[in-house]
């Protein structure tokens, strides 16, 4: 079973517009056996779509595109595959009656223009969408080289929560039609942060050699290290239990640096432990702009911990809102150990909580000097106990030096509550 992934927009091959449907979508297909070989990418252009769809009716068994179902004029998607196979569009009454009826009960008149969403290939079946007005499009057409063969195209729309929606009603049905006919395959992600790629990669070079089973990859991606952990077998227990073995390993070895499994994200589990734990929180903001208290306040729940931040940008603000002592911000400078832990320590007695965090840094790409350079960040944090700062050094842009800024205070949360600390 070899399947093919087709992100259909301009918007993608401009680059204006990040692809994350792919990557989900190998995801799937991979927990049902089915291996994804190509991923293709092609923009709102008839011509250039059907040479990607022929191609890929040669060369896979499996085919599913995302995008190009909207109303517009460059959607193209439906008229696409009725090329390939050389149908003619059809008007699905029932189609047509739901589009009008999501629209009814928006109380907006539904505009000539999405009719188009009703037409479908001749011999193509619709696939409901309850989510928006685009129904999505299964349908079998032979293989040019080999008639007696036909290859499954699913079109589903290029949002990706109606997409994902879409495809999780159909995974039973295309599970049945092509997974597990041969080897199920399952992912472990490990996430680590608090070190480089080479010194992580070298608590477990025995395992990212080429060639060992399972697989043992490793990828960084803004300052994650993330190792991927993947084996195939005939069941998923079997595949899960090969796995269960390299992760306790690679726990063990990784320690600290370990955050996160799958889709965890480090303000996940600072959420998580916070709430767990029964700690509040309040977040002091120089070079970060809100984004740390931003990235807590995406936890669900976590309205019982985190109580509020402060962004604290100008030296003044620091003084007038924090009590860093204005002295302090002379002699040491905004970005230091000192004003770091004033900041922390003065938002925690405003806010009283257990806990604060603070950040002050250079994001640049101005604003440096010899001994203060871009990248240079202090995190500061407060607890009963006292306060303590840390100095990381960071590389890239200035948006990238803010987000790996707040991941480090993040971090420095996560290791505290873990600890014996109060």
């Amino acid at each position: 079973m070899r399947a093919e992934i087709i992100a259909i927009g301009t918007e993608l091959t401009s680059g204006q517009n990040l692809d994350t449907n792919s990557p989900w979508l190998s995801q799937r297909l991979a927990r049902m056996g089915i291996s994804v070989h190509f991923h293709s990418t092609v923009g709102d252009d008839l011509t250039d779509q059907l040479a990607v769809l022929r191609q890929a009716l040669e060369r896979a068994d499996l085919v599913i595109l995302t995008g190009g179902l909207g109303p517009t004029q460059d959607d193209l998607t439906r008229e696409a595959l009725a090329k390939l196979a050389g149908v003619e569009l059809v008007l699905h009454e029932p189609s047509l009656a739901a589009i009008r009826e999501r629209f009814a009960s928006r109380q907006r008149p539904m505009p000539e223009r999405n009719q188009t969403q009703a037409l479908f290939p001749r011999g193509s079946e619709p696939v409901p969408n309850a989510l928006g007005t685009a129904p999505g499009i299964w349908m079998e057409i032979p293989r040019p080289s080999a008639a007696d063969q036909r290859v499954l195209f699913i079109a589903v729309p290029g949002v990706p929560s109606e997409m994902k929606a879409m495809i999780l009603e159909l995974e039973p049905r295309l599970q049945a039609r092509h997974g597990r006919g041969g080897q199920i395959i399952v992912e472990r992600k490990l996430h680590c942060f608090g070190a480089g790629e080479s010194a992580i990669e070298e608590k477990a070079l025995d395992f990212t050699r080429r060639g060992h089973v399972p697989e043992v990859g490793i990828t960084v991606s803004d300052a994650i290290v993330s190792f991927r952990i993947r084996a195939s077998a005939a069941s998923q227990a079997e595949a899960e239990a090969a796995i269960a073995p390299v992760e306790a390993a690679l726990r063990q070895r990784l320690g600290d640096w370990l955050f996160g499994v799958d889709d965890e994200e480090l303000h996940d589990v600072v959420g998580k432990l916070l709430l767990e734990r029964q700690r509040t929180v309040a977040v002091a903001e120089s070079l970060t702009g809100g984004l740390v208290c931003h990235l807590i306040s995406r936890v669900p729940g976590v309205s019982a911990s985190l109580m509020g931040g402060v962004v604290a940008y100008a030296n003044e603000a620091k003084v007038a809102l924090l009590g860093v002592p204005s002295e302090w911000i002379l002699r040491h400078g905004a970005v230091s150990s000192q004003v770091a832990e004033a900041m922390a320590k003065g938002c925690r007695e405003r806010f009283g909580t257990h806990l604060a965090v603070s950040t002050t840094g250079i994001a640049g790409p101005s604003g440096a000097t010899a001994a203060k350079p871009v990248g240079m960040v202090y995190i500061g944090l407060s607890h009963p106990a006292g306060e303590q700062s840390w100095l990381v050094n960071w590389f890239g842009t200035r948006q990238e030096i803010q987000h790996r800024a707040a991941k480090s205070a993040l971090n420095a949360l996560r290791l505290h509550l873990l600890s014996d600390q109060p």
